[in-house]
């Protein structure tokens, strides 16, 4: 009876084929860095603090004229950025990541974040921020999503915002953040989770 027998990969050639793996994987890490240093070099140091993921992550009490609601988001930089000025300063980058709202005791939505940068370029010190969430759809038919604006500065660690009183929209829930406020400290998912357990919320306004 014919066997048939399947060569077997040497250990010199499983460890040549891993290392062109981790070379790719570190050249690709390393054109991350290269394009980020180049567009966007506020990333590597958000909000006073080295931030070597080129991530900010943090959580507030989103305060609105119907009620106090968690909110915990996360962003990065992005290519994409409003070229209108605001308040009379330049755009100089993009921003994009989630937001999680704590909409009822251990109820979070998850949202999308987009947002611009005006006035920061090696530092987010003395810039302003701007960002849009948006309510997320499962499929997306063209369909009207919740939303509101943030805009704000950093007051040493923590990011102050407010909507200005610009407009925004109702969320299927009901939930329509109006006069929003918050203060953003850093933090994690966890600690978030744990506010949002524990929030007292009541009932969105038909």
């Amino acid at each position: 009876m014919n066997r048939f027998i399947l060569p077997r990969m040497s250990k010199g050639r499983r460890g040549g084929c891993l290392g062109r793996i981790f070379g790719v994987l570190l050249f690709g890490v390393a054109v991350v860095y290269a394009v980020a240093a180049i567009t966007s070099p506020w990333s590597f140091h958000i909000g006073g603090r080295w931030t070597p993921f080129l991530t900010w992550s943090g959580y507030g009490e989103l305060a609105t004229k119907n009620g106090t609601y968690p909110l915990y988001i996360s962003f990065y930089p992005s290519s994409h950025f409003s070229r209108l000025h605001l308040d009379g300063l330049r755009p100089t980058g993009g921003l994009q990541g989630n937001g999680w709202l704590c909409t009822a005791p251990g109820t979070i939505e998850r949202l999308w974040l987009s947002g611009t940068i005006y006035n920061g370029w090696s530092t987010t010190e003395g810039s302003l921020m701007g960002l849009r969430l948006n309510e997320r759809n499962v499929i997306n038919l063209g369909q009207q999503r919740g939303y509101f604006d943030l805009y704000g500065r950093w007051q040493g660690l923590q990011l102050v915002m407010d909507d200005r009183g610009r407009s925004s929209s109702a969320f299927r829930s009901g939930l329509r953040p109006e006069h929003a406020s918050v203060t953003f400290d850093w933090g994690s998912y966890s600690d978030f989770k744990s506010m949002c357990a524990s929030a007292k919320i009541a009932p969105p306004h038909p």
